[in-house]
């Protein structure tokens, strides 16, 4: 027999039609609905974080392969699809080279120091995100829409505002590039389960058991009606980027389990963390975090779902059992998947059920406490007043539209509030939040009169660096260098200062001193340009 004739291979010998390079391709062309969206409300910035970050990956993938000896694969279409979700994931007006660190991570480090495609033990690109979020938090949590920073829907809902369903669906507010349509990509989600490209035991597990985690916190923990309970849910469905989380990224193929149990479980397991993450956690997010701490479960997933080997059990079974094909132990290990899945329901239910009702009867202690607390900060940047009376009518939306043309950046107005005092307006208090700090977003109270001098200032949330940034908070000489200067703003010097509008950085973090001032700057343009120091409601 001529040798040359017979092929040798490894299994398998039946093969799938689609290639990677295919697969790849639809979900590019799934994601593109988001992606044009997002380019569409958030500008031509938005446009050039999407090439960047689609080129990017695929450069990085073509060097550190070819460093490492390996084939070139970029022509599978894999590190555009994870440039492109990396971009997504992303605020509109977020930093370029940044970016491109973010992929560089994904790439390098996720992805090709682990063997590869197929090989990453969690999704490059969440691992991306949040390395970008614990890197660079102030640019990752800073929102734009219309040229206005602003809150995003979920961030707005956790503090006990309302939201616009019909936005969110369509996609006309705030967010990262690509999250902010529910619309667009539930139809890229429709398009790769038509294709098959995925499966639907993922994202419907996923979804039902956020919701039904959600509904219950709702009717417990918020003490709302079957009706206001259910706006609730569909806020935190169609918000956060969870449908990109279900859809797309909780459904790649190298970190999600194989096994249709496994699915079934790890689908549950991301419902329930994104829950707990989104309702206890800081921020108002939680999906790249569950997806990634699911990814690290998959393997634990696969092992206790993992289905028999063909022809496991048949030979201990009596021979008439086996003539009638009855296979007990496939019984037994179905019996066992559903206890499984059964059982991390009914957990989180109750963990729901339990948590909703610890918040239900601490929430009025925990109000209580921070209006106190509240009222004692004005009370430490404006002693002067003897009331309080927040600003109802002046809009936040429009004070932040205006201090954007005024040139300010980098800063939100959350409050204004006015000082009174034997009836008549004595000045105002500003609680504004800085999105520069070293480590994120620093709140603060800033007490202004009606000469525009500043009474008092003090942090309410900061988690800067122990002993340099935290300064600011536990050092009152700092705070100190603002109060009772007449002056219009004031700039930051790392020696003693020569003028009254200089302020002293604290020793070793000029970061956090610069995001203090322009807070502080912005907060005075604001007074000085909208209000003016005319004082009275």
């Amino acid at each position: 027999m001529d040798e040359s004739m017979v092929m040798v291979s490894a299994s398998p010998h039946i093969r799938e039609a689609r290639s990677t390079t295919s697969i790849m391709g639809d979900v590019l062309i799934a994601l593109l609905p988001a992606a044009v969206v997002g380019i569409f409300n958030f500008g031509f910035h938005a446009y050039l974080l999407i090439m960047a970050c689609v080129v990017g990956c695929m450069v990085f993938e073509a060097l550190i392969q070819r460093i490492f000896g390996k084939k070139i694969t970029v022509r599978d279409l894999s590190a555009a699809v994870t440039g492109l979700l990396i971009a997504l994931n992303l605020p509109p007006e977020f930093p370029i080279w940044m970016a491109l660190i973010g992929c560089a991570f994904a790439i390098i480090v996720v992805k090709q120091m682990f063997g590869g495609i197929g090989q990453n033990f969690m999704n490059p690109a969440l691992a991306a995100r949040c390395f970008l979020m614990i890197s660079f938090v102030g640019s990752m949590t800073r929102f734009t829409y219309d040229g206005i920073t602003t809150a995003t829907p979920l961030a707005t809902l956790k503090a006990g505002g309302s939201v616009d369903l019909l936005s969110m669906f369509l996609g006309n507010e705030a967010g990262t590039i690509g999250e902010t349509s529910a619309a667009a990509l539930l139809a890229g989600g429709i398009y790769l389960l038509l294709r098959r490209v995925i499966n639907i035991r993922i994202p419907f597990f996923y979804l039902i058991s956020f919701s039904i985690c959600i509904f219950i916190y709702a009717l417990t923990a918020g003490n709302m009606c079957v009706y206001d309970a259910g706006i609730f849910l569909a806020a935190h469905l169609l918000g956060g980027g969870l449908i990109l989380g279900a859809f797309f990224m909780a459904t790649d193929y190298a970190t999600s389990p194989i096994t249709a149990a496994g699915k079934v479980v790890y689908g549950v397991l991301l419902g329930v963390l994104t829950f707990i993450l989104r309702i206890f956690g800081a921020s108002a997010e939680g999906v790249s975090y569950a997806i990634i701490i699911s990814n690290l479960l998959v393997p634990l997933i696969e092992m206790c779902t993992k289905p028999k080997a063909f022809g496991a059990g048949f030979e201990s079974k009596p021979l008439s059992e086996n003539r009638g094909f009855v296979d007990k132990k496939e019984e037994k290990d179905k019996e066992s998947t559903m206890r499984v899945t059964v059982a991390i329901c009914i957990i989180g239910l109750v963990a729901g059920l339990a948590l909703g009702t610890v918040y239900f009867v601490t929430k009025g202690p925990i109000e209580k406490t921070a209006e106190k607390n509240k009222q004692a900060s004005y009370e430490k940047v404006f002693p002067e007043a003897e009331e309080f009376v927040s600003a109802e009518d002046i809009s936040m939306d429009t004070a932040n539209a205006r201090i954007e043309e005024l040139g300010a950046s980098g800063v939100t107005l959350d409050e204004i509030v006015y000082a009174k005092s034997g009836g008549e307006t004595a000045g105002y208090i500003v609680i504004v939040t800085t999105h520069e700090g070293y480590a994120g977003d620093i709140q603060m109270a800033l007490g202004v009169d009606l000469n525009g001098v500043i009474t008092g200032l003090t942090m309410l949330s900061i988690g800067e660096t122990t002993n340099l940034g935290m300064e600011a908070r536990d050092d009152p000489s700092f705070a100190a260098q603002y109060v009772g200067k007449p002056v219009d703003s004031f700039t930051v010097v790392k020696t003693e200062p020569a003028n009254e509008n200089e302020i002293k950085a604290i020793s070793g973090a000029t970061i956090t001193s610069n995001a203090v001032t322009n807070a502080v700057n912005t907060a005075l343009l604001y007074i000085h340009d909208m209000l003016g120091g005319a004082g009275n409601e």
